[in-house]
């Protein structure tokens, strides 16, 4: 039998097992990662002395980078918090709990901003000035500092004393046991045991992307007038469904509650496109609900945030200690949106109001509400509340000792137990969850029960009700199809200089869904219809060309179609179930003429061809918003031997054709040529830039207003990416 021994999980993620040294390395760690390790069954559940814990890694080696393809490859709190607590390395006389540390192994970059996010998500703010901080008075601060200290065994400790960094430079390392790891190339290393040796690639393909663990059918969710769609009834381990959140729809409007792991895969399943989504309510900074937002930030329009100041100050030192960039980035990526514990806010007619609630980390639980027919439809969303048998443990019996308060405890149970029309509520049980026996004089209409890791007990369906994944709960039946008020917006961002009239002509054609892997448009065969999407996602792919890209809700699929010809130069196939707004050709093109659209379509469509060329613009940069960009960018001329600086400019600058070389205060930074850009410097990192540009040959650029791309995150995100890189020349 080998020493060493791998196992490919999935794209850049492997198992590396040394049972002779007492070393089992994780080797890259998406979200999900530990689930995926239990459906393999690499994690399994054994018991001593009448006590439950799992086996699992003890060690986790780090991508050299924090994001592949779109998709961030270190998420490693789930994996230390499973070695911490389910396998009992951090529990006092367990019998896991050796002395030995997990293992955090990679770069001392990744590993330096690894330990900071762990840090945070294990704790959230850290001291009472933090959370002061977050808009919370000095009496308050206080009394919630008591409770995170209870949750914390009275100390918050520092994560290189839980956790054990090994950092890898370019010589072999010891892990442990004899075992060495070396790095033989980007995101690659070779592991040795004796005379034996593995090596691992932790490097995603061009297109691949990390697998979720489950698979979940395909749903068509109408767009009600007040609901709520169960998207996730599990917890962090959870080998089968998503983690506990929900999606919330007001007149047709979306909105997520939490946003958990593979966010986009569980919306994908619902027909839901990441464009339709109008904001998203958060309850805390936990990674079960918080690693969506990982990926929502890698998107191309900014989401509503809605929280307390106190959580989006907790949520804000997370994110940002775990990409490494400065918190007053957080307003770049989401659009900031504050609401008030114990107060209502109206969010365009329906409802909210955020209550505070006992946790590790800052949470706060939502009560939503709607007006019909002179009375409330409400939803409360308890996620991640505390039992009240634990909680009770924590008022303090003397005056002096720490601890809460009898009324703290009655004001969190009063706010628990309160009727509403539908309440889905946390009852994962443990030391920081909720317990389905508080619950078992709940007056509420409905009591969803969810966060856990498997079906609900006997007893558990005794006091409330269990919810699939798609299952949705009616509040305020619609009484109109609110998606032609969608198709409406989107033919008028499409055609701004048409009448509402002719508008009104397109508008009144039919609705047409689409399963899931069915095809819209076929490559080369007859095109009888333009089609604009409306719900869930479309792709378009081209094999010659090994080209793939998602369109989502608002695309005009067949945009060109009018003057191009009658038959499909791609093949277009819905990705999940989605419905369009239908529009035969004829009309189509009836409509293109009578407006005189010609001219604006045939630009835009060279403009966006080009755009998606581009690294900048091309990856997850949509439809309508290179159409956007699209309408605004300007073409023009730099001449050979032209200097110029960039100091002050608000233009950023891509490069067509030709080619220029850029400078910083007098040292060359390297040239620039087709699909490149430069500029808008002030708009993005401030005015203490000084580069300058050398054209070398006749260049013909596009000038887009840099404001105008600060709106799109992804882009964003990439030129800040893009000059730091530069800056790492120098």
């Amino acid at each position: 039998m080998h020493k060493v021994n791998k196992i490919n999980i999935l794209s850049g993620v492997h198992w590396v097992q040394i049972p002779e040294a007492n070393l089992y390395i994780l080797c890259g760690c998406p979200a999900d990662s530990i689930k995926h390790l239990k459906k393999r069954g690499l994690i399994e559940t054994r018991e001593y002395q009448g006590e439950e814990y799992d086996t699992g890694p003890n060690a986790v080696l780090l991508s050299d980078i924090l994001i592949q393809n779109g998709n961030f490859s270190n998420m490693s709190e789930f994996p230390i918090l499973h070695m911490l607590y389910l396998q009992g390395m951090g529990i006092p006389g367990h019998i896991n709990n050796t002395g030995e540390k997990p293992l955090l192994i990679g770069s001392e970059e990744q590993v330096s901003a690894q330990l900071d996010y762990f840090y945070r998500g294990n704790y959230g703010l850290i001291n009472k000035e933090e959370i002061i901080e977050g808009g919370i008075s000095e009496e308050e601060a206080e009394r919630m500092m008591q409770i995170k200290l209870q949750f914390a065994f009275g100390n918050i400790i520092r994560p290189d004393e839980l956790v054990q960094s090994v950092i890898v430079k370019q010589q072999p390392v010891e892990l442990k046991n004899g075992v060495f790891i070396t790095r033989v190339g980007f995101n690659k290393y070779q592991i040795t045991y004796k005379d034996e040796n593995v090596e691992v690639d932790l490097s995603l393909a061009a297109g691949e992307a990390y697998e979720p663990p489950y698979q979940l059918g395909y749903h068509h969710i109408k767009r009600e007038y007040f609901a709520v769609v169960h998207s996730g009834e599990g917890d962090g381990w959870d080998i089968n469904r998503p983690c506990m959140a929900s999606i919330l729809i007001y007149q047709g409007k979306i909105y997520l509650i939490d946003a958990g792991p593979n966010i986009l895969a569980s919306l994908n399943y619902l027909g839901i496109s990441v464009n339709e989504i109008e904001g998203i309510f958060h309850t805390h900074a936990h990674d079960d609900h918080f690693a969506g937002l990982t990926t929502l930030l890698r998107t191309d329009h900014k989401f509503k945030y809605f929280a307390t100041p106190l959580i989006r100050l907790s949520v804000t030192k997370k994110l940002c200690a775990l990409m490494n960039v400065k918190e007053e980035n957080f307003s770049k990526f989401f659009e900031i949106h504050d609401l008030e514990f114990g107060k209502w806010t109206n969010i365009n007619g329906f409802e909210v109001k955020p209550e505070y609630s006992p946790h590790p980390v800052e949470t706060n639980v939502f009560m939503f509400r709607a007006k019909w027919q002179g009375k409330y439809k409400t939803y409360a969303h308890l996620g991640d509340v505390v039992s009240m048998r634990v909680f009770k443990k924590m008022i303090a019996t003397k005056p002096d000792e720490p601890g809460i308060s009898p009324e703290d405890f009655n004001q969190i149970q009063e706010l628990y137990s309160q009727k509403v029309d539908l309440k889905k509520v946390d009852v994962g049980g443990g030391m920081i969850h909720g317990d389905a026996v508080d619950y078992l004089q709940d007056p509420s209409e409905k009591l969803v029960l969810a966060h856990t890791s498997g079906p609900l007990t006997d007893q558990q369906r005794e006091i409330g009700s269990s919810s699939s994944f798609g299952m949705v709960d009616v509040l305020i039946p619609s009484n109109r199809e609110f998606l032609y008020d969608s198709a409406k917006e989107h033919l008028q961002f499409y055609f701004p200089t048409a009448p509402q009239h002719e508008l009104n002509f397109l508008l009144n054609h039919p609705l047409r869904s689409f399963n899931a892997g069915s095809i819209l448009l076929k490559k080369g065969e007859e095109n009888n219809y333009v089609y604009l999407l409306l719900t869930g996602s479309v792709e378009f792919t081209d094999s010659l060309l090994k080209r793939t890209h998602t369109f989502p809700a608002g695309s005009l699929i067949g945009f060109y179609s009018g003057y191009v010809g009658q038959y499909a130069l791609e093949t277009y196939w819905a990705s999940s179930n989605v419905m369009t707004l239908e529009l035969p050709l004829g009309t189509y093109n009836e409509f293109v003429k009578r407006n005189n659209l010609y001219s604006d379509l045939l630009r835009l469509e060279e403009n966006i061809l080009f755009l998606e060329a581009t690294w900048l613009f091309g990856e997850v940069v949509s439809f309508p918003i290179l159409t956007k960009v699209a309408q605004i960018m300007k073409p023009s001329k730099l001449y050979q031997g032209h200097t110029f600086s960039l100091y002050g400019q608000s233009t950023l600058f891509i490069i067509l054709e030709g080619k220029v070389e850029m400078w910083y205060n007098e040292k060359r930074i390297g040239e620039l040529s087709k699909g490149d850009f430069m500029g808008g410097d002030n708009i993005f990192f401030g005015d203490d830039n000084h580069f300058d540009i050398n054209v070398l040959e006749d260049t013909y650029i596009f000038k887009i207003p840099a404001q105008a791309v600060t709106e799109i995150p992804i882009v964003y995100w990439k030129l800040l990416e893009s000059y730091e890189k530069r800056m790492r020349v120098l």
